[in-house]
C-alpha cells in the first residue's frame, strides 16, 4: 500500500516537472540559432538585390538583372567584404584601397 502511494506521488511530480518545463522548450526552439535567412529585397536601376542575412551576417547577394538570368555573390574567404560570383569562382570582383590611415 505505502508503494503504491510513493510510486503514484512521484509519478505526479514527474508529470508536474515534465508540464512546468514544455513553456522553456518551446521558447528555447523558438530562439535557437540558424531557421530560414533573413532576406532584404531593394532595386538599383534594373536590377533586383536580395541580401541574405543570418544573425546579421551578410553571407551571399542575389543579383537578378532586368532580362537576365539572377546570379549569386558569395564571400570569398567568409570574414571580409570581398565578394564573387558563385558561377564563377575564378572571376574577381575589384576592389582597391584608396585611403587608408595608421
Amino acid at each position: 500500500q505505502r508503494d503504491k502511494v510513493i510510486m503514484r506521488t512521484f509519478n505526479r511530480l514527474l508529470l508536474t516537472g515534465l508540464i512546468a518545463l514544455a513553456p522553456m522548450a518551446a521558447t528555447a526552439a523558438d530562439s535557437a540559432p540558424g531557421g530560414d535567412p533573413e532576406v532584404t529585397i531593394r532595386t538599383e536601376g534594373d536590377k533586383t538585390i536580395q541580401e541574405y542575412r543570418q544573425n546579421g551576417f551578410l553571407y551571399a547577394i542575389k543579383v537578378t538583372p532586368k532580362g537576365a538570368p539572377p546570379y549569386f555573390l558569395v564571400r570569398a574567404d567568409g570574414t571580409d567584404a570581398n565578394f564573387i560570383r558563385s558561377d564563377q569562382p575564378d572571376m574577381l570582383i575589384p576592389s582597391w584601397k584608396i585611403f587608408e590611415w595608421k
